[in-house]
């Protein structure tokens, strides 16, 4: 057993060896579109050329094969290892639903058995050279995204909160977490930050406004930006058409390059 565990480990490692950055995207808690934000930045960052892996360990909610309208492929084998699935020709995607066989059962395992899926989507799959590897850590403080953010070391991690108390109160949970874990912050990104009426053009702050920047101050942390609720990111993602490419004008795709820009500049320094 200890002979098997130290292989995977040097499998593991000799991938992350190829791989320059690693961005893990979590939340305090669910709901806050923290999918929707990891798929459209791993977007952003391939409209900027970059080579992108993008990584759903969300076992239990994998949904980013549908959003990239990808669901009906299947990962297959190589002499290399596994091959992700290409979504464009500088992004590929990994993703618990590729290996489930009815997508609409749900997945019933105990945290050793997910902790493995993780290492081998790491160690058995021929990510090949990437600039970043995108992260959709399963939600929450708890014991998967610590599992995770022990077994993948980040090169930095992004926290997604929506406006709400409710929902910053977790979002700064997320910080300490981050904090304990020696990960660089590399900001608080504001999801859901209002609505623009497409009757009437008047703004609509649906869940209030700017208390992800607030936070951000608070914890001295940087912000990295609102993106605002726009129907067409969910039209987009239940037809399985990435959003920035089919709306790339929309104040919220504009937004998304704009977090890439701030990832890229705070990563470096």
């Amino acid at each position: 057993m200890a002979t098997n565990k130290s292989e995977e480990e040097i499998k593991v490692t000799k991938t992350l060896a190829r791989i320059k950055n690693r961005l893990l995207v979590f939340s305090g808690k669910g709901g806050v579109g923290k999918s929707t934000v990891a798929a459209n930045l791993a977007l952003a960052f391939d409209q900027k050329g970059m080579k992108i892996g993008l990584l759903d360990v969300d076992i239990h909610g994998p949904n980013l094969a549908k959003m990239m309208g990808v669901e009906d492929k299947r990962m297959m084998v190589s002499p290399d290892g596994i091959k992700a699935v290409q979504v464009s020709d500088n992004l590929k995607l990994v993703s618990m639903s590729f290996l489930l066989e009815d997508a609409d059962l749900p997945v019933i395992w105990r945290g050793p058995m997910k902790m493995k899926a993780i290492q081998q989507f790491l160690g058995d799959v021929d990510w090949g050279e990437l600039d970043w590897l995108v992260i959709d850590s399963p939600p929450g403080t708890g014991d998967e995204p610590l599992s995770v953010a022990q077994l993948i070391p980040a090169t930095g991690a992004v926290i997604v909160t929506t406006p709400q108390e409710v929902s910053l109160m977790d979002s700064r949970k997320a910080v300490a977490f981050a904090r304990r874990l020696n990960l660089k912050i590399l900001g608080i990104i504001e999801n859901m930050s209002g609505m623009v009426c497409p009757h009437c053009g008047e703004k609509i702050d649906l869940f209030k406004e700017g208390g992800g920047e607030r936070s951000a101050q608070e914890l001295g942390v940087p912000f990295l930006g609102k993106i605002p609720l726009d129907p067409q990111i969910v039209i987009s993602g239940d037809e399985g058409k990435p959003f920035i490419k089919t709306e790339p004008h929309s104040e919220a795709s504009q937004a998304f390059m704009k977090i890439v820009e701030k990832i890229i500049e705070g990563n470096a320094q």
